[in-house]
Formats: structure tokens, sequence, C-alpha cells
């Protein structure tokens, strides 16, 4: 998988080993809202590595992983037991198994000790890799805003949108994750990566909420993007999923 999981040719020159060695991923939603997992490595090199999560999680999102890495296939920290290091999620991948465990393939480009100073604005935010210096890790910029997706035609969405009627429950949570408000409602469309939702909670541009579906068996922290009300007088929100996306595997 590693071996597509960058196009730039200078990160193939760089041999990849599959050492499994346990690393930790951790994924910021805010400053008081996170998720990990504790997995191990399938490959890896000094600048990227590959492993299996339970959850999947999209390109673009950063991740802090903390690995026990030999000291020659580390940029810095060489006396340091573990490794700490950030990456880009440049792949994720959905394999087939017949247990829910670790069954996401993902990829990460490695970025250095710590995120860019934009992230620490917006945790939530996507990242393009930008380039690569000479022998060091990758640099990254900030991706293009495509929050407001519902305006786009379908051509130009990430994901298509499928027109379905789910029963969710949408909670208002707070900056500690604590919920404030819930509502039982129906999705106007859903992908896997968001959703408009009929609702009358006041969530802002902004907010978190958490969607729920029994009939996926999903919980997932969501971040408000948009506002509106259609022609028939019903307020909706669009949101785009944060920690993972929608399972709709299997949906035409």
């Amino acid at each position: 998988m590693m071996n597509t999981l960058l196009d730039e040719n200078d990160s193939r020159r760089l041999p990849r080993f599959s050492l499994a060695l346990p690393v930790r991923v951790q994924s910021h939603v805010n400053e008081s809202l996170t998720w990990e997992e504790i997995t191990r490595l399938t490959d890896v090199s000094a600048f990227g590595a590959g492993f299996n999560l339970q959850r999947s999680v999209k390109c673009g999102r950063l991740l802090e992983m903390t690995i026990p890495l030999p000291r020659q296939m580390r940029c810095y920290d060489f006396t340091e037991p573990q490794y700490k290091v950030w990456g880009v999620v440049r792949s994720c991948i959905t394999k087939e198994s017949s247990s829910k465990e670790e069954n996401h393939s993902v990829g990460v480009a490695f970025i250095g000790k710590r995120p860019p100073s934009s992230y620490y604005d917006d945790p939530a935010r996507l990242f393009e890799i930008s380039h690569q210096e000479n022998g060091k890790l990758w640099n990254v910029v900030d991706a293009p805003d495509r929050t407001n997706e519902s305006q786009m035609s379908k051509e130009s969405r990430r994901h298509s949108r499928f027109s379905i009627p789910t029963n969710v429950l949408i909670e208002k949570i707070d900056a500690d994750g604590n919920v404030t408000a819930s509502e039982p409602t129906v999705t106007e469309n859903l992908s896997i990566s968001g959703t408009a939702v009929f609702t009358t909670l006041d969530a802002a541009i902004g907010e978190f909420v958490r969607i729920k579906s029994d009939q996926y068996d999903v919980s997932i922290i969501s971040i408000v993007r948009g506002r509106r009300v259609g022609q028939d007088n019903i307020p909706r929100l669009h949101v785009e999923f944060v920690d993972r996306f929608f399972p709709l595997e299997g949906i035409e």
C-alpha cells in the first residue's frame, strides 16, 4: 500500500521497511476532543508510514503518532525512547474483513515534530502536501476551503451525495464533549464525508455536533459548515464529518 501512498518520485527512493512496531495514533478535533488508537505499523520509512485503524480518516487530516522508531530512521529526537511525529493522511482504504477491527488501511506522510500554526486555530481543517526539501520531511499547506459543498455542482463535490432520509440523532456538544441539546431527525442528503440534516437545534457555523445512527451503528463528531432554510421553511444544518467517514459502502 505504501508504495502508492505518495505520488512524488523522491519519496520512493527511500526504502520502506515492513516493521510491525506499535504506534499510538491520536487525532485532535479541538483542544478538548480527541480520539486515539493503538495499532502496529505495516511499513515505514523516515518520511512516512502505513498502519491499519478501526476507523476511517479523511485524506488531509493531521494525525499525531508515537512510535519506538529506530534512530537511524528518525529526523530528530534521536536519543528519545519514543519518536513523536505528526503526519498528514494521504490515503485511507477500506479493507474487506470479517471483523470490524482494523479494517482501514491508512498511509501518512510525516511532516515534523509540530503541526502548522494554522492547525491550532482549527484542528478540524485539512492540509495538502506542498513540497519536500532535500532530505527533509514533507511541507504542508492548508487545503482549499471546500466547506460550502452544498452550493457546488454534483461534479465538483469530493464525494457523491445521496438523497437518503436516514434517521439520526443530532447532538450539540460543548468544548468538553458534553451534550447540551439533542434532537432526533432525518437527513436530507448524505455522503461519506458530510450530511444536510433537518433540525431546529441552534448550532452556529464552526460549532461541533455529534451525528448518531442506530441503522449504521455509528457515532461521528462533526462540525457545522452551513445553515439554511429551504423553500419548505424547514431549517437545515450542513455538517462535515470530522473523526470518521459515514459507512455508506454498498449504497448505489
